[in-house]
Order: C-alpha cells, then structure tokens, then sequence
C-alpha cells in the first residue's frame, strides 16, 4: 500500500495517481479475508455489507429490512413473491437498473456452471421472471421463510462478465484490485441514496493479526478488526477508539464424525464437560465474549433456553463418562479403547491468533481428563483436504433468519462440501427439522422445529462449542455513523467497517 504519515498524524493518506487525499476523504480499512471474487453471483458479500452493490432488500445495524432496489417490502408467505423496483436507479457504467437485471444476478446465481458457493442458499428458487422492466418475480418451489432475508445479495447488469470488474449500483464504484493486497473505491457522486462523506476507501487485506496490530499503530491504517488482547495496546490512547460490537459469531470445535475417536459420543461428550469456557472468555477473549452452548445464541428469539451448560468445567464428570465408555487411563496418562488411544488433531488457521490460543486451551483442559490433542496450525488449503480426518476450530454464526447456516451446516445433503456440513452428520430427524422450518411461515412450527435441532445437536455433541465473541475494532480518528449492530460470521464486509458509507468526520 502507497502510505506514508506518522501516528500521530492520523492515518496514512492514500496516493490517487500523484494526488495525496486527506483525512477526511480516505479511510484506510484493514480486513482480514480477501473474497476470491467481488461478484455477488460467486459469492461476494450476500448478505448485503458490499459496498459497491445494493441488494432489492437491505438491513440496518439493528437487523430490520428495509427496501433496497425495492421500493417496498412485498408480502412473502407463498410460492410468489413479487417486488417493484424504484425508478431511476443507475448502474455505475450508467445503464438503467431493470428487471433484467435482477433475473440474470439470480440466474448466474443458480447456474451449476458457475459454481457459486451460496448456490445452496437459493436452491428454494424455482425461477425469477421480469413481467415488466420494473416488476421481479420469484418462483419458489416452496414457501420459503427467510425469501426477504436472501433479497440483500447484490444485483449486477444483465449479461455482464462475472469475472470482470465489478459494477454495481452501490454508493462506491470499483477503482482497481491489487491481488492479495487492496481494493480502491471511490464514491459514486451519482447514487441514488446519500452519497458517501468519504469519498475514497481502500480495503486493505491482512491475515495475520500481529500485522495488522502493527499497521494500525504505524498509522496505516484508519480501521481495523482485531482479537480483544491485541485491541488492548490502543485503549485511552488519544485519537483512537476501540469499539466493542455484539455478534452471533462462535468459536467452536467441529469433529469428524466418521473417525475411531472423534467419532465417539463419550469422547465429545467430555471434552464438553472438561472445558473451561469461563476462562477462555476472561483470558482469551479479555471479557469481549460470553460462553458458548449451541448454534443458536443465548437471548435470540430462536434459541432454546433448555440447551444450556455450565461456564466452569466437570472434570469428574468428564472422567466418569469416559470411564463408563471403556476408554481407561494408560501408564501415561492418556486414555484408551480396545488399542485405540485418545488422541486425534485439531486445526486451526495459522495466521488467527485467537483460534489458535482457543486449540491450545481446549487442548490443555483435554489432557486433564486423558485425551491428547495434536496442535496443527495450518492455512485454509491445507485445511480444506483434511476436513473430514481432523477436528477444526471453526467460526459460524448469524443474527439473521436461523436458517442461515444452519442449514448447510447440519443438514445431510451438504455433508463434506467444504466447510458446510464437513463433520459429515447424517441425522434423519436433523434434516426433516430443518426442511420443516425453512418451509413453514408458522412462527410457532418454526421455533419447535430449530429447538429440535439444536436439541438433537446438543445430546449427540456434534460440535464443541466454546464462546460467543464480541467483534472489536480499533478506529483512529473521530468520526460519527460508528454505529455497531449485532454481527455475523462475516469476512468479506468487515462488520463495522462496512459501515463507513455512513460515517462522517465529527465537528
């Protein structure tokens, strides 16, 4: 990144050709993922944090709908759904927004050629036709609850590349990509909302979180996410802010079902009981977070209150069912099982330090009751091989309709597709609970049906489930429209970051 300032002057200024913008018009944003792809069709910010596309639906911090490209919420409770667009929309090339346009960012969407990755997420779409250039049907193949919730994903022009450069309707246009550095925008000065105060943004992609704590106290960066001990080092420090923002995003141990020992309901089990989530929260997490029991989060309309379990860990009680099981103590302490010792790996991504100091607890509590875990640091293409061998330490979780994520992560037609389902559970009741739920517009059939399942997911410990993070961001400088909402397990947008067309420099 071209950048150059001192701390103390604010953040570094980005070069625009020989220009040097100022503080006021650019923001330097340090995100930790890069998307291997800025289109919407192929997986890029769907849930509506992209800031070069705008979806027919869109959210606010709090998680209301409000319309989008739609000039209003339609009535979605049946197998058609039908939204009208507002007029005068503009693409950034300048053509009008019709509803062809929407028909084609569904259909390649839905293409099996393309491949998408959220591909399973509209499988409940039958087809999308344009009755008239302002007028977007969805044909479901059944009603589908959360149809409103999946209408955020960013439209693109009909007929475009998908491998082109983006061009979108949003309130900041694609200037150029920097492969596995940054992303430039600009405002879009014709948006058909408010046009965005900060007029360049520049997304800055760093993995490793010691980098990016290091790049923010170097003053290249004006925000950035990081783990609540890194975040530490810039409290009270003048000019800067270190914002907490509630999220539904856990930290979790997923296991292969299929394997000797993690396959084994006693084994799960005490590694459930053996944790000490308590201390993860105050040690790792410095308090930013709360104990984790379920897919689902304590609080939400949609959590099962019954699914519950103690902050503190039951060592004797973890023994006691390995005990019952057959899995006996060795000369060495750790335990075994007809010749089969109680040891498996755990990965976990190497560049995040956070989930690496979750293994290396989760792995010191296990050895107190005889279970040795293998540490593997790796990073997502060494990990993605092994998905179905090795537990993971992995991150989920969504504030929006409960069956996002949900769905492909426990329900058997998604079993071993990448990181969707990569356990391989295969539970009949598990899967009709789910088809019920994300069919049915019944409140109530729907809350019975999701307490089910994160019922049957709790008995058989299908996932370990540790802690319920907060999302904490360091900001330099004094702004205003810094407003956090409940956040998801999102990388692509950064959370609060993505909210900077909102943000102004404060009087």
């Amino acid at each position: 990144m071209s950048a150059c300032s001192a701390p103390s002057e604010g953040p570094a200024a980005v070069k625009q050709g020989t220009e040097r913008d100022t503080e006021r018009d650019t923001v330097v944003l340090g995100l930790t993922v890069e998307h291997d792809s800025l289109n919407p069709a192929l997986g890029y910010a769907p849930d509506g944090g992209s800031l070069m596309y705008d979806g027919l639906v869109r959210r606010t911090p709090d998680l209301k709908l409000h319309p989008g490209l739609a000039e209003s919420l339609p009535e979605a409770d049946g197998e058609e759904v039908t939204f009208k667009l507002r007029q005068g929309v503009k693409f950034h090339d300048g053509k009008e927004l019709t509803s062809a346009d929407v028909v084609y960012t569904y259909e390649q969407v839905l293409k099996s050629a393309n491949n998408s990755p959220i591909r399973g997420d509209y499988e409940f779409i039958d087809k999308v036709s344009a009755p008239d250039p302002r007028t977007v049907v969805f044909h479901l193949k059944h009603p589908y609850a959360a149809i409103l919730q999946r209408t955020t994903l960013g439209i693109i022009p009909a007929g475009s590349d998908l491998s082109g450069d983006p061009v979108g309707t949003g309130p900041y246009t694609f200037v150029a990509w920097n492969k596995g550095e940054k992303v430039m925008l600009k405002a879009n000065e014709g948006y058909w909302g408010e046009v965005p105060t900060v007029k360049n943004v520049v997304l800055a992609y760093t993995a490793d979180d010691n980098a990016r704590a290091s790049r923010m106290a170097a003053g290249e960066l004006t925000a950035t996410v990081l783990p609540p001990k890194a975040a530490a080092r810039f409290r009270n420090q003048p000019g800067m802010s270190v914002i907490e923002a509630p999220s539904a995003d856990y930290r979790a141990i997923m296991f292969p079902l299929e394997q000797p020992v993690t396959g084994d309901l006693a084994i799960r089990r005490a590694l459930d009981l053996a944790v000490d989530r308590a201390a993860m929260v105050s040690a790792i997490l410095a308090g930013a977070g709360n104990p984790g029991f379920g897919p689902v989060p304590a609080g939400t309309e949609w959590h099962n209150a019954a699914v519950r379990g103690s902050p503190d860990p039951d060592r004797a009680g973890a023994a006691k069912v390995l005990d019952e099981a057959g899995w006996k103590a060795g000369a060495d302490g750790i335990r075994e099982k007809d010749g089969t010792p109680a040891r498996f790996t755990l990965m976990y991504r190497a560049s995040d330090t956070l989930r690496k100091e979750i293994a290396l607890a989760v792995a010191s509590d296990a050895k107190q009751v005889g279970i040795d875990i293998r540490l593997a640091g790796l990073d997502s293409d060494a990990i993605v091989p092994r998905l179905s061998k090795d537990a993971l330490v992995m991150g989920w979780g969504s504030p929006y309709d409960p069956d996002y994520t949900n769905y492909k992560l426990f329900h058997s037609s998604f079993a071993g597709q990448g990181y969707f389902n990569p356990g391989h559970l295969d539970d009949p009741a598990v899967d009709k609970a789910l088809e019920t739920a994300r069919q049915s517009s019944d409140p109530v059939t729907r809350k019975k049906a999701y307490d089910m399942v994160q019922q049957r997911v709790d008995d058989n410990a299908t996932w370990l489930y540790l802690v319920y993070l907060k999302h904490v961001y360091v900001v330099r400088g004094n702004w205003t429209g810094l407003t956090p909402g409940v956040e998801a397990h999102e990388h692509a947008t950064g959370g609060l970051l993505g909210t900077v067309v909102n943000w102004k420099p404060a009087q």
